[in-house]
């Protein structure tokens, strides 16, 4: 990751302290959510002019929320196609994101190739919801132990919680790609991030 932004993120996290309902200090998500606002300004404005949010983000799953304004929708008045890849790479990114900061390895990662279903119109916002957290782990596993690198599809579901909460109205499949650097020995900073997230 790159120092600068490793270095901001970190100064954003030790601001003045902002105590929610549970009494914590910055929570999990909270944090979450900060690193994606410092480094998609930093880094990709295009997935900060969206305004993304992380609404759960474990060693299982990963839901993001795109709101459907102005700067996301179309001339159909529904969300953009790109405005919805960008929901599902940030869904997929930031589950393998977390899993290989759980690690606590260094790893470069990358996305080979993307496929979509635009089932229905999403007249609102959005949820990405990608549950692939086992699989991820199981990439980790494999590109530490063989220092090669894995490439495994993984499913993205986009939903209108606002109209239908159980009806997709768009399918995409991601191939992540992950190999472990120097054998997969442990990185006491950060994951090392390379590629199409980057």
């Amino acid at each position: 990751m790159d120092p600068m932004f490793e270095r901001k993120t970190n100064r954003l996290a030790c601001i003045s302290p902002c105590r929610g309902y549970s009494g914590e200090v910055f929570s999990e998500l909270t944090k979450a959510n900060i690193r994606l606002k410092v480094f998609s300004f930093v880094k990709i404005p295009l997935i900060f002019f969206c305004r993304p949010r992380v609404l759960a983000l474990d060693e299982n799953q990963c839901i993001i929320r795109i709101p459907l304004r102005r700067r996301t929708r179309n001339h159909m008045n529904s969300m953009y196609f790109g405005a919805l890849a960008i929901g599902a790479d940030l869904a997929c990114g930031m589950l393998a994101l977390e899993q290989v900061r759980r690690k606590g390895v260094k790893v470069s990662f990358l996305f080979k190739d993307m496929q979509g279903n635009f089932l229905k119109r999403p007249e609102g916002h959005v949820h990405f919801t990608c549950t692939e957290g086992e699989t991820v782990r199981k990439m980790l596993d494999e590109t530490i132990e063989s220092g090669e690198r894995v490439n495994q599809p993984l499913r993205i579901i986009a939903t209108v919680p606002s109209i239908s909460p159980e009806e997709a109205v768009a399918e995409f499949t991601l191939t992540l790609s992950l190999k472990a650097a120097s054998g997969g020995k442990p990185d006491r900073k950060n994951p090392e991030l390379t590629g199409a997230q980057k």
